[in-house]
């Protein structure tokens, strides 16, 4: 080997090239991780935002971010930014060569949450203050998704004849009850719901309706029929 020139040129030219790759990776090391350069100046949001404060965000950054463009920990800054009361993700992204760039995703309220959080649309918990009129739900812990699923699915049939509904309640024995816009209570049981409430969308436009303002429960936990509680008139 040491007899052969061409190979040893081809090693020498290696190693020079390898040490070269070495000094240039130190060096540019070096200069993303001096503080004074590439200093981070704003923060861009991409998304539009409807409750989430700009401020709030304000705050959050200038609490998170430490270091310059290149050494920001953008995984701390994203998960400080989703403690934020509306706020269900964050995308950060940096951009040359002072800004970082936020994509955020809010929650969506779907309803109230047990008087005490609010539902996404997602059927995800989470605590904020709105003064939206809201429809209730009222559930066990680990429901709200499926609550949500079907709620948005009763509202679907209810669409046929105007009604919608106002609070939903599903018990520990998983049993469905609704409450609608016009004061109608549904009880819908827990098997077969949505074919039971499928049963009232028929019937309530031609026995029910002429009748609502007597109604207070529909018992739909009939196999062929239904009960109603109420005071009626003639």
């Amino acid at each position: 080997m040491w007899d052969n020139a061409p190979l040893l040129r081809l090693a020498a030219n290696a190693l020079f090239g390898l040490s070269l790759l070495a000094m240039l990776y130190g060096a540019l090391h070096f200069a993303v991780h001096q503080p004074g350069l590439f200093p981070l100046q704003t923060a861009r949001i991409e998304t539009a935002t409807g409750h989430v404060v700009p401020q709030e965000v304000l705050q959050v950054l200038r609490r998170e971010v430490n270091g310059n463009l290149f050494t920001v920990d953008i995984e701390r800054v994203r998960l400080a930014l989703e403690q934020l009361p509306w706020v269900r993700k964050v995308s950060v992204r940096r951009e040359f060569p002072n800004q970082l760039s936020l994509a955020i995703e809010e929650h969506e309220p779907l309803a109230r949450w047990n008087r005490e959080a609010l539902v996404n649309t997602y059927g995800e918990i989470f605590h904020a203050y709105s003064e939206e009129s809201l429809p209730a739900f009222s559930g066990q812990d680990g429901r709200s998704a499926e609550m949500a699923r079907q709620y948005q699915e009763f509202n679907q049939s209810l669409a046929q004849v105007n009604l919608r509904i106002e609070q939903i309640s599903l018990s520990p024995r998983h049993a469905w009850q609704v409450r609608l816009n016009n004061g109608l209570i549904l009880a819908l049981g827990q098997e077969e719901v949505g074919r039971r409430l499928a049963r009232f969308v028929t019937v309530y436009p031609y026995t029910l309706a002429p009748q609502v303002t007597s109604i207070r429960v529909v018992d739909l936990r009939y196999r062929n029929g239904f009960a109603v509680d109420g005071t009626f008139n003639g």
